[in-house]
């Protein structure tokens, strides 16, 4: 928890909301390191359709030992659970480095007859809520006031991704760099896509979990827009989104039942909360925004399904190789620029759109050429699964169409071990 200083707790203007915003956007300096976050849906062996209790997940997690990849075990609304790897010199050492923190929580969780499920969408159980935080009880009430309840529930407890957190790189570099990290999306979505069926049924999309977040409001989580200024543009973005929590001093959270620009709390055309927010909450909400890329003074990128061995570790290196390698970049951007807004597109049919295939081969060529060697096979592995026009999730969907969800759930548990 950070600190009440007094910069905290102050009452922001306009001007200082800005400041504060895009002060924190982007951090210059070299590229190179890579973050990994892994989401997987938590499964009960012995009983695969029924959520894991909340208590029983957090005892769990409260009694593992420090893992030995240095990452942090956190814990979604619908019990995910969420392996969070600090930053190292490459993609292929955050990989070696989430691979041995998966292994001791799988080792944990086998103990118990539990087991995780790294795929985009749960295919077996519908969306719900397990965790009693405040949090995601507030969330949920703004969610359905402003006419997304269904994706809001589905979002919180139904998905799961793969995120990479990337540098921010050179000041000069930005703008290019977060435009094309946004560019890559939807080619990227289509690779990775590992969500055909969801709630027990297939949804018809490939990435059902991309269609999610394409569902919820998107003056919270649309792409930015690609200027030249991306910190400037994050700030408006943040001051336009509308508020979905203000916390009390009771540590709670009261959900805003209507939309409310941050901006105007700020200006007090609209009060909420009885006060006028403080940087404390323009912090707070900044963690209620979700676009695909988002700048945390680095690059956090969110478009990925999360996806079993070995795709998970070939999607993490190919992301990293085609921002961070400028000879890969130069081939990305060029590619990727004919499908650049396909964003829908891509979580819908993927690489059976031709101009998505096309862009996705020539990613994959170029990743495969500056791939660490490391990952060399996994990435291999990839861009022949590419070239074939098939993506992690279509074994997913000839499991459950042969045996049904439940075999699709438990077939993704055990190529995750």
């Amino acid at each position: 928890m950070a600190p009440v200083t007094e910069e905290r707790t102050a009452v922001l203007d306009l001007e200082a909301a800005v400041a504060h915003i895009a002060g924190a956007a982007l951090r210059p300096g070299p590229v190179g390191a890579v973050g990994l976050e892994l989401e997987a849906h938590l499964v009960d062996l012995t009983a695969p359709a029924a959520r894991v209790p909340w208590r029983r997940i957090t005892e769990l997690v409260d009694a593992l030992p420090v893992l030995p990849g240095g990452s942090r075990v956190t814990l979604e609304p619908g019990g995910q659970v969420e392996l969070s790897g600090p930053p190292h010199p490459d993609a292929a050492a955050a990989v070696t480095a989430l691979r041995a923190d998966r292994d001791v929580l799988a080792t944990a969780l086998a103990a118990e007859r539990l087991a995780v499920a790294p795929v985009g969408a749960d295919p077996l159980r519908p969306p719900a809520r397990v965790c009693p935080a405040p949090r995601y009880a507030a969330m949920e009430e703004h969610f359905a006031a402003v006419g997304c309840a269904a994706a809001g529930t589905a979002m919180m407890t139904g998905t799961a991704a793969l995120q990479v957190n990337l540098d921010a790189g050179p000041c000069a570099g930005w703008s290019e760099r977060v435009s094309l990290a946004h560019q890559l999306g939807p080619t990227l979505v289509a690779v990775a896509a590992c969500s055909p069926i969801a709630g027990g049924r297939p949804t018809g999309w490939v990435s059902q979990r991309q269609r999610v977040w394409s569902d919820l409001d998107q003056a919270r989580c649309g792409p930015l827009l690609g200027g030249a200024d991306p910190a400037g543009e994050w700030a408006e973005y943040a001051l336009t989104a509308p508020v979905m929590l203000v916390r009390d001093p009771g540590g709670g959270a009261a959900p805003v039942r209507e939309r409310v620009r941050f901006a105007d709390w700020v200006t007090g055309a609209v009060p909420l909360g009885g006060r006028a927010p403080t940087a404390a909450d323009l912090d707070y909400h900044l963690t209620t925004l979700f676009p695909p890329v988002r700048l945390r003074g680095y690059l956090e990128i969110r478009y990925l399904d999360a996806a079993p061995e070995p795709w998970w570790p070939a999607l993490a290196a190919v992301t990293a190789v085609l921002l961070d390698d400028p000879v890969a970049a130069g081939h990305a951007a060029a590619a990727t620029a004919p499908v650049a807004g396909a964003w829908d597109r891509a979580a819908r049919v993927g690489l059976a759109d031709p101009a998505l295939h096309a862009a996705a081969r020539a990613c994959l060529d170029a990743a495969r050429a500056a791939a660490p060697a490391a990952l060399r096979p996994e990435v291999e592995a990839l861009a022949d699964l590419v070239d074939r026009g098939r993506c992690p999730g279509d074994a997913l969907l000839e499991t459950a169409r042969a045996g049904g969800p439940t075999a699709a759930l438990l077939s993704a548990t055990e190529a995750s071990s």
